[in-house]
């Protein structure tokens, strides 16, 4: 699983900082999670392939972390795509970017699916065989999802040279990675688990940002390998939080404890602050597994 950071900074874009964007590799799939301002620029730069993004979630509909997306979705017909967008988001996504297409009359000529979300659960959004994802209710000032990534189980791993002296036939390696127990060559059943071995662990991604503190997502999160939680806010303009409906790292931390996550991505920052060590300081006073994201820094799990 492999994160990259497009941009991570709240509010307007900067000349050293980019609105929130992030592309997101797990088990086959590249997720684009946000489009703030400036998303394909950050794309270009690091070296992101973007024939490979057929699925973008938005968490809510404030500029910065969506801004980006009709000029996405403009670059993606220039370059010929013929393949099928997902756009999964707040109900009206929609209509904001079908009518820029409308009034530009630069209508793609690859189908684009808009999956529009208002339901206040989480709630199952996308699925396949390898990677299923759900929205994380958000507290903000406008309708906001965080999405949580979750891989699917694999096979089993074949202990090729058990499988060889047990004498099974080629034709049952398939089953025998799928949990079964099958009959050898000599009609004699073979315990699966004697001759493979556990698949790899699953991992999981839950992507929160804008939100106030809410304790009530950590049980939908409980576990997670990762988890970016905004932290717009160090504890000495914790007052702001509240009234703007952001966190604290603190608070990004206390979450991070409560669902016993495996490490903990703060973002979000307010471009008021020069420096970032501040926030992780903070943080680990709560929750020791701290990373700070950083615009182009890539996480792997």
């Amino acid at each position: 699983m492999k994160l990259t950071i497009l941009g991570c900074y709240s509010a307007t874009p900067r000349t050293t900082t980019n609105p929130t964007a992030q592309v997101l590799e797990i088990n086959g799939h590249m997720f684009l999670i946000d489009c703030g301002e400036g998303t394909q620029v950050e794309l270009r730069r690091n070296k992101v392939k973007f024939s490979k993004i057929n699925h973008i979630f938005i968490s809510h509909l404030h500029g910065d972390h969506f801004f980006g997306l009709i000029g996405l979705v403009s670059t993606f017909r220039l370059y010929g795509r013929t393949s099928e967008l997902h756009i999964y988001g707040p109900k009206g996504l929609k209509e904001v970017i079908t009518l820029q297409l409308k009034l530009s009359n630069s209508w793609t000529d690859y189908p684009l699916r808009f999956h529009e979300l208002n339901t206040k659960e989480s709630t199952l959004i996308f699925e396949d065989d390898r990677v299923e994802v759900h929205t994380i209710p958000l507290s903000h000032r406008v309708y906001t999802n965080g999405f949580l990534f979750k891989e699917k189980e694999g096979d089993r791993k074949l202990l090729i040279e058990k499988v060889l002296e047990a004498n099974i036939n080629v034709a049952y390696y398939r089953k025998l990675k799928q949990g079964h127990d099958v009959e050898n060559e000599d009609g004699v059943l073979i315990d699966h688990t004697k001759v493979t071995a556990p698949a790899d662990p699953v991992k999981s991604y839950a992507f929160c940002s804008d939100t106030a503190y809410k304790p009530a997502i950590a049980s939908i999160i409980q576990g997670v390998t990762a988890l970016y939680h905004e932290s717009t806010f160090i504890e000495e303009h914790q007052h702001l939080a509240p009234t703007t409906k952001h966190s604290t790292a603190k608070q990004a931390a206390m979450i991070a404890k409560k669902a016993d996550v495996g490490a903990l991505i703060l973002g979000h920052y307010s471009t008021r602050y020069d420096s970032l060590e501040p926030f992780k300081e903070e943080a680990k006073e709560i929750f020791d597994k701290v990373l700070l994201a950083d615009d182009g820094k890539v996480f792997e799990f």
